[in-house]
């Protein structure tokens, strides 16, 4: 790997790093508004939004930087973060509803729609890590 693949590889990776650092502020931000205004009605979905970019999003692109791993394809990040996205947005909903004390069955999508696309994702990146592996043995 030559010197620009590596310092285009952080770079982009340290931009989608920043990028879930910052959605997981702003919506921890949103919940602990939200929370504050819901007349002491608390949901464990809003209080809690801001671990799927934090945890699915940071932690594994952290490791990814640190290994040297190929750079994903935009496809596959592009697929994981939609999955990521999913799931943080069903969570405030999840969490929306549950303060106004109602439910919908139609949040299942979000979890299954989220899933789905985090893991396609991050199956394309982990074949495409392989196929890397088996070529250069």
């Amino acid at each position: 790997m030559s010197t620009s693949d590596t310092a285009r590889k952080l770079t982009t990776l340290q931009k989608l790093i920043l990028t879930d650092l910052a959605t997981a502020l702003l919506c921890a931000l949103f919940g602990a508004v939200y929370e504050r205004f819901s007349h002491e009605v608390y949901s464990y979905y809003m209080l809690y939004a801001f671990a799927f970019p934090l945890v699915l999003g940071v932690l594994p692109l952290y490791l990814v930087s640190t290994r040297p791993a190929p750079l994903p394809k935009r496809v596959c990040w592009g697929l994981y973060h939609a999955g990521i996205a999913t799931l943080t947005v069903g969570s405030l909903i999840s969490g929306a509803l549950e303060i106004y004390g109602t439910t919908s069955p139609l949040i299942v999508v979000y979890w299954i729609a989220g899933a789905a696309l985090t893991l396609l994702g991050g199956l394309l990146f982990f074949t495409r890590v392989i196929r890397e592996r088996r070529r250069a043995a």
